[in-house]
């Protein structure tokens, strides 16, 4: 039986969140205001860019957690990106600080009208700066988005050369369970998911996403180097093709673009 203080406490729980949610929307301007600052001195000399560099890093690893706790699904996705745009990259090219700048101004933006119900994040990342290319190189980006759902390393390098190579925009998440939500708010034009992950596997992931009406329009490929004949494969949606991680990756990953039509 409930009790007349149950709706209190209830209520003054909601009020403390809410409480919460606004300081931490003011800690996200003020160092939000902080950085900008740090650019302004970078461009003068008077500070290295490494120093923004490890400032940023710091910044959006911080909003992103904070930011689906309080439900900013925008600050949550656009730091993100920040975040996976300076990973494991260890030569930025000149553009790098206009771009850090863009991510900053971005989140400033999103800060000021943290309510706003008609923003579109799937418009909104593709408007965010390219991820860096990893040869340092400048390529013309096409407006098409790849999401990459697997851990980063040798072979995570080896399919974001392969598909920067084509044009497309890259992007990183090393978590399933990070990226059902991502790709609901984002919706990439191509997902490629690597078999083997905890917690959810990328079998069951891509199966999910082939099966649920929110997602199924959403070209998602695999990428394993599990034999063809294994019995974990025959799981998978029929709608979802495997690119092995053999010698026959690239016609692999060729025919799934044209199966596809992103090719």
């Amino acid at each position: 039986m409930n009790s007349p203080s149950d709706g209190v406490y209830a209520k003054g729980v909601g009020q403390i969140v809410d409480q919460l949610r606004l300081e931490f929307i003011d800690e996200v301007k003020e160092t939000l205001e902080a950085l900008t600052f740090l650019v302004d001195e970078v461009r003068h000399e008077r500070s290295e860019l490494s120093n923004l560099i490890e400032a940023v890093q710091r910044a959006a690893m911080s909003f992103k957690g904070q930011a689906n706790t309080y439900d900013l699904s925008a600050l949550a996705t656009v730091a993100m990106r920040t975040e996976d745009y300076l990973a494991n990259v260890k030569t930025y090219p000149p553009r790098t600080l206009d771009d850090l700048q863009t991510f900053i101004e971005c989140m400033i933006d999103i800060s000021e009208t943290p309510d706003n119900d008609d923003l579109d994040i799937s418009k909104l990342v593709r408007t965010l700066p390219a991820k860096v290319r990893l040869d340092d190189s400048i390529l013309d980006v096409r407006t098409v988005e790849v999401l990459l759902v697997m851990h980063y390393g040798a072979a995570t390098h080896f399919v974001e050369r392969e598909m920067q190579e084509c044009g497309y925009r890259i992007s990183t998440c090393t978590s399933t369970l990070d990226a059902f939500p991502l790709i609901i708010r984002t919706k990439p034009d191509f997902v490629i998911i690597s078999a083997m992950l905890p917690d959810l596997t990328g079998i069951d992931l891509a199966s999910g996403l082939a099966s649920m009406p929110a997602t199924r329009n959403i070209p998602t490929a695999l990428i394993t180097s599990l034999p063809e004949d294994d019995p974990y494969l025959q799981l998978l949606s029929d709608r979802v093709p495997i690119i092995h991680k053999s010698a026959s990756f690239g016609d692999d990953l060729a025919e799934a673009l044209s199966n596809l039509f992103l090719i």
